[in-house]
């Protein structure tokens, strides 16, 4: 795509990022200058990428990689369901797995699906087949790319669990098969290469009467609804749990006790429903709802000597740094 990118007109560009378009390879996907992030984000929030590449498939990312300049900075993204993305937008190339990285293919014992695929899709897809031990993602509201990269977990299992194998484009554009082993996972991460991009992952099930993943599936929907604020603008749980040498107590808990619950910051609020939660009640800039956060682990640090480590990530520049 060596033709003049569209471009929104809020906001600015680097001249270098834009010269270097000339010396790339077409791509068949979808390619965008300054492209809106906000309205994509859980949060309904955030600046716009300078470049944004929403690749056809995994062939059109890799040459798409293989020719970008190493010094340009690449960010993917997956659902935004767990992020902060600042108003000032987020620079060099943002990466966005589409409707080529959504097939969902069953096996014997388990389910090999693209990284654009909804965990709660490929719940639902392993309950219908007979298979168990995946119902856990039904309670993750996110993709599979992003669930592999952070190993994401909920209600006593995570991707470490279930994980055969991962496929992915490395920021050279080289494609590799990964065994859980290599990816060197921990507490809601993992050890890919710098800038990889998971396009496809394998995960295990146990051939099961369907009705018992499609009951379990039912149950973890009605705790999500009867606990969380499941329909508001949010980004999910925002703080980790201390450790229990730090305090017996849950985030949730520690934030309560600090007088949090329904705290407001402009449009930004915690919530009343479910305290480790922050909300955008309507109006929220990105500042707010992240130094509403900063406020909590203040009050917290401050009642109970916890400091609250962040679960929800924050990328990209404020908006002080947008030049006018």
């Amino acid at each position: 795509m060596n033709a003049a990118l569209p471009s929104a007109t809020h906001a600015p560009h680097r001249p270098d990022l834009v010269t270097s378009l000339g010396a790339m390879p077409s791509v068949r996907g979808r390619l965008e200058q300054d492209a809106p992030l906000g309205a994509q984000s859980w949060f309904g929030v955030g600046g716009p990428a300078e470049l944004l590449l929403r690749p056809a498939d995994a062939e059109d990312l890799s040459g798409f990689l293989a020719a970008l300049p190493p010094e340009l900075p690449v960010t993917t993204l997956g659902k935004a369901s767990n992020l902060i993305i600042r108003d000032g937008g987020l620079p060099g190339v943002v990466i966005r797995l589409a409707r080529g990285f959504s097939t969902i293919a069953q096996e014997m014992d388990g389910i090999v699906c693209g990284a654009a695929c909804l965990d709660m899709t490929v719940a639902e897809h392993a309950a219908a087949a007979g298979l168990r031990g995946l119902e856990f993602l039904a309670g993750i509201p996110g993709s599979i790319g992003g669930a592999v990269a952070m190993n994401a977990g909920a209600y006593g299992a995570e991707i470490t669990d279930v994980l055969d194998w991962a496929e992915i484009v490395t920021r050279n554009g080289q494609f590799l098969r990964l065994p859980v082993e290599a990816l060197g996972f921990g507490y809601r991460r993992s050890s890919l290469p710098e800038g990889a991009v998971v396009v496809r992952a394998r995960l295990r099930g146990e051939p099961c009467d369907p009705s018992l993943p499609r009951a379990r599936i039912a149950e973890i929907k009605a705790a999500r609804e009867a606990s969380q604020p499941v329909r508001a603008r949010t980004g999910g749980s925002t703080f980790r749990n201390p450790g229990v040498e730090q305090s017996a107590l849950k985030a949730w808990q520690l934030i309560d006790a600090a007088g949090c619950r329904g705290l407001r910051r402009g449009g930004a609020q915690v919530s009343e429903k479910h305290c480790n939660f922050l909300l955008n009640t309507g109006n929220a800039t990105a500042a707010e709802i992240e130094g509403l956060g900063d406020e909590v682990r203040l009050r917290v640090l401050s009642q109970s000597g916890v400091e609250l480590a962040w679960e929800i990530k924050r990328i990209g520049v404020p908006a002080a740094r947008i030049a006018p």
